[in-house]
């Protein structure tokens, strides 16, 4: 029985996510499955990265309420009417942009995720359990934000 070949590849993807509120749970499932196959990548991992210090990465199940919940969880961990050192632009000299955001709460909140995940890529589809999503978590919107997707595996 003939086998065909498949050839090494390395492929890299920006996809950008836009947010509409202070805090957005955002499902890139499908961009990263989109950018699988168009890199067509067969076999191999996706590495997915986040691009900012005030989001992370999740994987979790795309539940409504569970959702709610991890908000609800997130802003009794870092609420952002708190004093943060880092919303204190008295006293803060670095990374200062014009008009600086105080964001401490976020920055805060997205210590507790990752900023990147890996995924084992199957016959050419993401291969995530029965409920995971990867989500994009928002903690500073509304804004545009950039996650970049690094592809290592074999294409047909």
């Amino acid at each position: 029985m003939p086998t065909t070949a498949s050839a090494p590849m390395v492929a890299h993807r920006v996809l950008t996510v836009d947010t509409k509120r202070p805090v957005e749970f955002v499902d890139i499932t499908p961009l990263v499955a989109a950018a699988v196959r168009e890199a067509g990548l067969v076999d191999g991992v996706a590495t997915i990265h986040t691009r900012h210090t005030t989001t992370g990465l999740l994987v979790n199940e795309n539940e409504p309420l569970l959702l709610t919940d991890l908000e609800a969880f997130f802003t009794r961990v870092a609420a952002a009417p708190r004093g943060y050192a880092h919303d204190d632009f008295r006293r803060r000299t670095v990374n200062l942009t014009p008009y600086e955001r105080k964001n401490g709460h976020a920055h805060c909140c997205a210590s507790l995720l990752r900023t990147s995940e890996s995924m084992p890529v199957l016959g050419g589809a993401l291969g995530l359990g029965r409920w995971q999503r990867l989500f994009f978590v928002e903690f500073d919107g509304a804004q545009r934000g950039e996650v970049s997707v690094t592809l290592i595996g074999t294409e047909k």
